[in-house]
């Protein structure tokens, strides 16, 4: 990334704003502005996540905030009720009270004398979440978003369940906020009543597991947030971005296709990071692209943001597997509208002999008979790539060895698509709980399976998300399974492979219990993909991006190092089989502010053999600060185990203040399993 110095305007920061509410709740922010906005008011962005904007966020928040008010913006970073160094409790995600928090910030900056009335909202993940959920709200002053790596549905589509099936990533989310919410603020800013506003914390967060897994069907809980319900109550543009290896990739199409706003789509290949520091590369000159989108919507200006094409997207090139990227090689490409008259579903037949075929299906049926042993899916990766790779799929050979198997025939010709696949299933099942994984590879001469993209059903939402119904052991179902979208480019040689498991453990918590599956091949069995021609189509030129480019991070010191391992361990002799993950930070010191800052996350995932009532997730947690002779530490632990029955939860916090436990919290809880 491209340092810049020099910026249109000279910048003022305010490092500590506190907001005050209606109810006397007091929220911290941070502020840059441009020099002069007292007297010649601008537009106000907002950014309003839990993530501690002091330390935890500190250094990415200063590549863009600062670069942004540099180009004549007021750029707030608030942090939410009971994070950081606000006042209050955080007791989930996007509860009806951070909503309306985010309407007075947003009433607040549009009243200052360095605001001009004008705002906008923009955000990755939680931040994303929140600017399109304020959007359906209409606040007066707000004009615009950009929401990055976020979802229109929280239930179908999000880190909690995905098709109706429950994800790994719903326990290693929820253990991520237990930690958060267990940390203290800064004594440097809050002042001796820091200690409270930290017990209270302690005290009052709760255990948000427990009630992710309380909801496991699509109820009013999910509905609410999720804006899919009523994407017409938005009615200011939205920029919409994502990145192939992450998880949100689906809602940037659902959003320009059911949007009636100016909107503009940016799909690359990076995981969940902004596209200036996205990684796997290329990173783009996102930061030009926002300004130049705030100037056209918040401030007015005629230019040329609006000529891109409504969707630009990295269509990837074919790579052999790896956990990890330093970059995808590909080209950019756009399309005008969407849903695009220039993509077209093209039927393949999963045919007799397991042959992905051309055309409709012969109609000779075949059935085919699979139960997929636990360690179908070891090589899954991370529902979501947390821009920490290696967390991105592995060779998906020996998963395959316990999957249905459908290959192509060696490609004649170069095959690009560019949307989700969609593969119909006419299958039968044993039990009354099943759940399918299907997955497109891309294969090379040599064998190689690339994961290209997937998706996942629970099969007891056959009708709807709302209502599932046990299965009829026996009895024949014809299912439709979209596959996450996608753009990829398949060469001449390589082959298009479907793999159909029942099992994709731990990316998805395993069916109540071992079920065979039988998948019919005949007319109703399929795959539609969504073929795009690589050349013609009116408006599909990409205008090339900038180079990556923000203000100067702030400094920081390397004091601990940190360690980063996935480690996949099996015992031939019990059969125990593990995989085990360390995302360390190790101590790092925030130079400005001198304070040292400590996090290690530890998960484990494990089995033995094809035992499903021994599945078990566990996720650690410390979080460390430090400065001078104050320091805190807390130390967080999840347990997710089940049985045929039930959900069994157990997690413990503890938290020390120089080096004396002063808190403990035990949870435990048993939840029935309702379907999932």
């Amino acid at each position: 990334m491209r340092t810049v110095s020099e910026l249109p305007h000279e910048i003022r920061e305010d490092e500590y704003v506190q907001i005050r509410l209606s109810d006397g709740i007091r929220l911290a922010a941070r502020i840059w502005r441009p020099v002069g906005s007292e007297s010649d008011p601008v537009p106000a962005v907002l950014e309003f996540i839990p993530y501690r904007r002091r330390d935890l966020t500190a250094q990415r928040d200063s590549i863009h905030h600062p670069y942004m008010a540099g180009h004549g913006y007021a750029c707030a970073r608030v942090d939410l009720r009971g994070s950081g160094d606000s006042e209050g409790v955080l007791t989930d995600e996007y509860l009806e009270s951070e909503l309306s928090d985010a309407e007075e910030v947003l009433a607040w900056l549009a009243d200052q004398p360095w605001c001009d009335g004008r705002t906008g909202m923009m955000g990755i993940s939680w931040g994303g979440f929140n600017a399109l959920q304020v959007a359906a709200r209409r606040p007066e002053s707000l004009r615009a978003i950009v929401t990055a790596s976020s979802t229109d549905d929280r239930y179908s589509d999000d880190v909690h369940y995905m098709g109706g099936c429950l994800l790994g990533d719903n326990l290693s989310w929820a253990s991520t906020m237990f930690a958060y919410n267990s940390c203290p603020p800064d004594p440097d800013l809050v002042g001796e009543r820091w200690r409270d506003m930290w017990h209270e914390r302690l005290e009052h967060s709760g255990l948000w597991l427990d009630t992710w897994l309380r909801h496991q069907h699509r109820d009013a809980y999910w509905k609410h947030g999720s804006v899919i319900e009523d994407l017409g109550a938005i009615q200011v543009p939205v920029m919409a971005v994502s990145g192939w290896a992450d998880g949100y990739s689906n809602s940037v199409f659902r959003l320009l296709a059911g949007l009636g706003v100016p909107c503009l789509g940016l799909l690359g290949p990076w995981s969940h990071k902004y596209p200036h520091l996205g990684q796997p590369g290329p990173a783009i000159g996102f930061l030009q692209e926002m300004v130049r989108w705030w100037d056209r919507w918040l401030k007015g200006v005629d230019n040329d943001v609006m000529d891109a094409p409504m969707l630009r997207a990295w269509m990837q090139e074919s790579v052999t597997p790896s956990t990890s990227y330093e970059a995808r090689p590909g080209r950019w490409v756009g399309e005008r509208e969407w849903p695009s008259p220039d993509v077209v579903f093209v039927p393949r037949a999963l045919g007799v002999g397991r042959v992905l075929g051309e055309g409709e299906p012969s109609g000779r049926e075949e059935a085919l008979t699979l139960s997929s042993p636990l360690s179908t899916g070891q090589h899954a990766g991370k529902w979501c790539s947390y821009n920490a790779p290696p967390d991105l799929p592995y060779d998906q050979r020996e998963d395959d060895g316990g999957s249905i198997v459908f290959d192509s025939v060696p490609l004649p010709e170069r095959l690009e698509i560019l949307g989700s696949v969609v593969v119909d299933l006419e299958l039968s099942v044993d039990r009354p709980d099943a759940m399918v994984a299907v997955r497109l590879c891309d294969v090379t001469p040599k064998g190689q399976a690339t994961r290209v993209t997937y998706g996942l059903l629970n099969l007891t939402h056959v009708n709807g998300h709302e209502r599932p119904e046990k299965l009829v052991p026996g009895r024949r179902y014809r299912v439709s399974v979209p596959l996450n979208g996608v753009a990829q480019a398949f060469p001449p040689g390589h082959r298009v492979r479907i793999s159909v498991s029942t099992s994709y453990w731990p990316l998805v918590w395993p069916s109540p219990e071992p079920v065979t599956l039988t998948v019919f091949q005949g007319e109703h069995t399929r795959v539609h993909l969504p073929v795009r021609p690589a050349e013609g189509g009116d408006g599909r030129e990409v205008a090339p991006f900038g180079e990556p480019e923000g203000t100067a991070p702030i400094t920081t010191s390397r004091i601990e190092p940190g360690e980063e391992r996935w480690d996949l361990t099996q015992d031939l002799v019990h059969y125990g089989a593990a995989l085990d993950v360390v995302k360390d930070l190790g101590t790092v010191r925030f130079d400005d502010i001198g304070l040292d800052v400590t996090r290690r996350a530890e998960e484990c995932y494990s089995r033995i053999g094809d035992d499903y009532d021994s599945v078990r997730g566990q996720a650690t947690w410390t979080m460390g600060f430090t400065r001078g002779d104050w320091s805190v530490r807390t130390r967080t632990s999840t347990v997710l185990t089940s049985t045929a029955t039930d959900f069994h939860l157990h997690a413990t916090l503890d938290a020390y203040e120089n080096g004396e436990r002063v808190a403990t919290k035990i949870y435990t809880s048993v939840i029935p399993r309702d379907g999932v």
